[in-house]
Parts: structure tokens; C-alpha cells; sequence
């Protein structure tokens, strides 16, 4: 849409992680094209963190988001310890001092929606749900809203509601509940869990809730929150996938190096392999995966790193996990690993790509399904081991590498083997990802011109600026 509307300005604030982060980029890219100013309010590193990350977008398109820098009390930013044993680090620790550290922006974020009151008819801000706290005096500047971001699955989300109610409102169909639902154990620690608890008190003042999920996915899930939402007043829109469906080719020396080897594959051919931005293997577990990938005669790519820090930029020396000695000398026929950031989007868009090696955080499951590719889940923390259940036993366009009861074992290379080889060459995982291929096709065409998702942006656009 072209329509311009300067009465209106949004003001995006997100939580200082870059799964977060990197929804409400895309949103904001989104609510640009259709005229609208946005102001994306965040910390210096976290603003810059962001923009360096960009995937998916024109970098030139960056202009169109005006970027509000503040600062941050001190915090310890330092990474959790890796381990050398198990299989992974669980949920990294280091993410608290930085969540806390970010309610610190309520009056600096406050002072912006004062004086962007003055200049338009009406703010309208949208928050990460997880960030409550900051936005919380909007109620006191009377020509602004606000609007929270739901940043992981409305399947998860609802089950989290569901369990929740000491009184269920209604009955649900026998479809509606997996049979097996992983516990909460182990997924976050206490103090992360008391924070979101905190958070979740400054909610119930929202105009709205915007969801990064598509009703061809998960519409039931949304329907049934709805329901359960039914005489709070507070709308729902569901208006995914926030990132672009359709990924420009570039070339050049922006082209980043693992998408010219996957130029030279086969089409679907090569299973990408990365655990996000929260996830530290052990080296064990890097020497069993590297194994496992070598002995399944598969391509692959692998983005094998770290966990962010608190700030990426003061990471320190020493932060890249090692692989066996000679390794990457072995299979450079056949598979490339990848040590820093790599272009996700970029990657599962590339014709090549025939399946997802995934942790199972709700970016990784959006935008892979919005690409029509399969997932191997391999949840590690968070809400992750559910969102593992809605690609597997709900969706059913992937296969689970290990169950979340199986968390504290190390993942054998011939587990690892086995997966990759069942879904990327037998009749099992060929039909996993034919699933996931028309499934891809249904979003692509919700987010098309006339599609339901591309009606309910345009709806959400028109309620703001009514």
C-alpha cells in the first residue's frame, strides 16, 4: 500500500534478544511499507546488534526505521560457562542480567512517547509480551495504545493458558492435545520464569495482541485463545509471518560464502544445521553431531556457534566451539561449517536446502515453515521442546532427534545419523517434506496480495489509523 499517514507513528520496543529482536525488525519493515513512521526504542549495542543482523530485507530499507539509542545500567553481560560434558548448556543464565537490566528503559522509552504525542494524532506502541514493564505508562499519554507481541507459537501459548486455568471454560475436541505435551522442567530457570511472571502483572492494558504465526499453521490455536479471551476486550491479530516470504537473490561481495556452495548442489539436497542465538553445544556434543552428519553421507551446512552474550560486541576472545582435528578437511566435499552469523532466511529460501536441523525456537519454525522445509527438532530450552510437538506430532512435517524426557543425555552420533538419513533419504521423510512444502505454499499464499494474512495486516493497519 502506498497510502501515507503521518498522524500515526509506532513504537516498537523489544526484548534485548535477537529472536525478539528480530521479530519486531521484521514487523517494522512491514508497517514501513505502508507509510507509517516506526521508531524502534532499544539499547545502543542491541539497536546496533539488530541492524547488523538484518536478513531477508533490503539493507537500504533500514532508512525507513528511525533507531532510538539509549543506555543500559551495568550488567554482567559475561556468558554462561561451557560444559564438557553432556549435550548442551542449558537455558544460558547470562540472558537474566540483560532482562533486567532493560526495565531500566521504561522512562527513557516514556520521555519518547511524550514527546512523539506532541507531533502525532496517535501512538501506538508495540511491545514483546515479556517486556511489559516498560511500556506501562502509556496509560497516562491519552492519544496512545499499545499492542503486545506474542513471540512464540499460539499452539504453546495456549497450552501454557490452558494448564494454567484452575477451571477449564470449555471442553476441547479430541484433536486439540497432543498426546504427549513435554513438562516445563528443565526449561527455563526460576529467576527467568519469576521475571516473565513479573512481566505478565503489567498486562491486561493492551489494545491488542499481534501474533507471528500464520492460520494455516496453527489457526485452531488461535481460535481457541480467542475463546478463552472472550470478554477481556483485547483484540487478536494474527499477522504472520512477520518475515518476507519471497527472498531477493544478491550477489557480489554481500553474498555470504555458504550460499555459493549451496549454488553448486543439487536441489533439496543439503540439510541445514543451526541451533539459534541461545544455544551452546558441549564439545562432546559437537564431536557426536559432527560424526553423525559425516557418517549420514548427507550435505549439509552447518552454523555451529555459540551463545550470544548479553552483548555481542564485548564477546571477548575464545568464544568459537572447536571441531574434531581434520574434520572440516574431511568432509569439505560434502559439507561447509559455518563459525559466525549466517543469513538463516537466506539459507532455507535457497532451492538446495532440503531440511532444517533445528532447536526448535519459534524464528527457526516460522521461517522454515514459511519456506516449505522440513525440521529435524532438536529442542534445547524455553518453549522450544513444545514447539518441537506442533512441527512433529501437530503439523507433522518433521522428525524429533530426541524426546525432551532424553534432555540431560548426550545425543549419539548414530542418533544423529539416523535422523538426518530419515528425513532427508527415505519414503518417510519424503513425505515429511512434501507436508512442509504445501504447507509453505498455504502461508505464501496468506501473505500474497488477497490472501487471509495479507487482509488482516491490512485490517490491523486500518484499526491503527482509524
Amino acid at each position: 500500500m502506498e497510502d501515507q499517514n503521518p498522524q500515526v507513528a509506532v513504537v516498537m520496543v523489544p526484548l534485548p534478544a535477537q529472536s525478539h529482536l528480530n521479530q519486531l525488525l521484521h514487523l517494522s519493515h512491514v508497517i514501513t511499507s505502508y507509510g507509517l513512521p516506526v521508531h524502534f526504542a532499544g539499547s545502543a549495542s542491541h539497536n546496533r546488534q539488530t541492524k547488523l543482523r538484518l536478513h531477508g530485507w533490503d539493507a537500504q530499507s533500514l532508512a525507513k526505521i528511525q533507531f532510538h539509542d539509549f543506555q543500559l545500567p551495568p550488567y554482567d553481560a559475561s556468558p554462561t560457562p561451557t560444559s564438557t560434558s553432556g549435550h548442551c548448556i542449558p537455558f544460558p543464565a547470562h540472558f537474566y542480567p540483560l532482562f533486567e537490566a532493560a526495565t531500566h528503559l521504561r522512562k527513557p522509552v516514556f520521555e519518547l512517547l511524550q514527546q512523539l504525542s506532541t507531533k502525532f494524532k496517535r501512538i501506538v506502541v508495540i511491545h514483546d509480551i515479556v517486556l511489559a514493564s516498560v511500556v506501562q505508562d502509556v496509560k497516562y499519554i491519552p492519544n496512545a495504545e499499545s499492542y503486545s507481541l506474542i513471540p512464540i507459537s499460539a499452539f504453546t501459548l495456549f497450552l501454557d493458558f490452558w494448564e494454567s486455568m484452575p477451571e477449564k471454560p470449555f471442553q476441547l475436541d479430541s484433536d486439540v492435545l497432543p498426546k504427549c505435551i513435554p513438562s516445563h522442567e528443565g526449561c527455563t530457570p526460576p529467576e527467568i520464569d519469576n521475571f516473565v511472571a513479573d512481566q505478565f502483572q503489567y498486562l491486561g492494558l493492551e489494545s491488542g495482541r499481534l501474533y507471528n504465526t500464520s492460520r494455516p499453521i496453527e489457526g485452531k490455536y488461535v481460535e481457541l485463545l480467542e475463546k478463552i479471551s472472550t470478554y477481556d476486550g483485547i483484540k487478536h491479530f494474527v499477522l504472520g509471518p512477520f518475515n518476507p516470504v519471497e527472498i531477493k537473490s544478491i550477489s557480489g561481495k554481500e553474498r555470504h560464502q555458504c550460499l555459493e556452495w549451496l549454488d553448486e548442489q543439487e536441489q533439496k539436497s543439503v540439510i541445514y544445521v543451526s541451533f539459534g542465538s541461545s544455544t551452546s553445544l558441549s564439545y562432546k556434543q559437537i564431536e557426536e553431531l559432527a560424526v553423525g552428519l559425516e557418517r549420514s553421507e548427507q550435505k549439509f551446512v552447518w552454523v555451529l556457534r555459540n551463545s550470544d552474550t548479553g552483548n555481542i560486541f564485548a564477546e571477548g576472545e575464545g568464544r568459537n566451539p572447536q571441531l574434531p582435528e581434520g574434520y572440516e578437511e574431511r568432509v569439505k566435499n560434502r559439507g561447509i561449517v559455518v563459525k559466525d552469523w549466517a543469513p538463516q532466511l537466506d539459507i532455507l529460501a535457497h532451492p538446495s536446502i532440503g531440511g532444517f536441523m533445528s532447536h526448535c525456537g519459534w524464528n527457526s519454525c516460522i521461517e522454515s515453515i514459511s519456506m516449505g522445509v522440513a525440521i529435524a527438532a532438536w529442542p534445547m530450552h524455553s518453549d522450544q521442546p513444545r514447539n518441537a510437538v506442533l512441527v512433529t506430532d501437530v503439523l507433522k512435517i518433521g522428525i524429533l532427534v530426541r524426546d525432551w524426557a532424553d534432555r540431560a543425555q548426550l545425543v549419539t552420533s548414530t542418533t544423529i545419523e539416523k535422523t538426518v538419513k530419515t528425513l532427508m533419504d527415505t519414503e518417510e521423510g519424503e513425505k515429511m517434506r512434501k507436508r512442509a512444502a504445501e504447507l509453505g505454499e498455504a502461508v505464501q499464499g496468506s501473505v500474497a496480495k488477497g490472501g487471509a494474512a495479507h487482509f488482516e495486516m491490512n485490517s490491523f493497519i486500518a484499526h491503527i489509523t482509524r
